[in-house]
């Protein structure tokens, strides 16, 4: 897909020392995250916004990978911008705020502090309880990505179809990760849209009541919908990373 490309940028001066991680959300790709990796580019830091396996070509190719997949190139991509950096932030959407999670509870010897951006960690939807037979009758359901409020600016580039058995796979982990979440230590920086249609409160909440650790920041994005890098708040939502990243990198 045109404009879906993984992103890097080495830094400049002070802060090339700083590395920063964008991970993307569940059928999106890095595109949904430029106007964070740019302005942190600009700022001269260390940056990587990988595409995640599956994605960024046909929802065909995304079905044959699983969470585990996913888990793996962040993990990857977090040694790499590790070895040319001394301090490594994640920045993570919805997919990517789990991922996020799942790799500084898993490995806090690289990550030193977290976004999360409306973070997917539960779901209300009841068709929930049948996605482990549906994923072998259907092979999609109608996409998630676009959920926008503002309708003048870019829109997310991402799949129109929703793949079940990558999906699926992605759910089976929320409990364990629920779980795992203890782990996490470090600094956390929370933003959570007002307005988003696809990731309910209970999972924040659930991040919230299970996260070990003691400096967690909640901002709140009043006129965005899930997609809030494009959404009216995106310079609010500028502001409160490289703020962030400023103060923890």
């Amino acid at each position: 897909m045109q404009g879906a490309e993984p992103f890097k940028s080495a830094g400049d001066g002070a802060n090339s020392c700083i590395g920063v991680l964008v991970i993307h959300g569940l059928t999106s790709t890095p595109q949904s995250m430029s106007p964070i990796f740019e302005a942190l580019a600009a700022s001269g830091y260390a940056v990587s916004a990988p595409l995640l396996p599956g994605h960024g070509t046909t929802w065909q190719d995304m079905n044959t990978t699983r969470y585990a997949d996913w888990l793996v190139a962040v993990r990857e991509a977090a040694t790499e911008l590790r070895e040319s950096c001394d301090t490594l932030i994640v920045v993570g959407m919805s997919l990517g705020g789990a991922l996020a999670s799942d790799l500084a509870a898993g490995r806090p010897d690289l990550v030193d502090a977290v976004v999360l951006i409306n973070p997917a960690f539960a779901a209300e939807d009841p068709r929930l309880v049948a996605l482990p037979v549906i994923k072998h009758v259907l092979p999609t359901l109608p996409g998630l990505a676009g959920q926008i409020r503002r309708p003048d600016g870019p829109q997310e580039l991402a799949y129109d179809r929703l793949p079940l058995k990558a999906f699926h796979s992605f759910v089976r982990r929320w409990d364990g990760l629920a779980r795992d979440l203890v782990l996490l230590k470090q600094p956390v920086l929370l933003l959570r849209s007002a307005h988003d249609d696809l990731v309910p409160l209970s999972s924040a909440n659930r991040f919230l009541s299970n996260v070990g650790s003691d400096s967690v920041r909640q901002v709140w994005l009043p006129n965005s919908g899930h997609v809030a890098t494009l959404d009216y708040d995106q310079e609010l939502l500028l502001e409160e990373v490289i703020s962030f990243v400023g103060t923890h990198g």
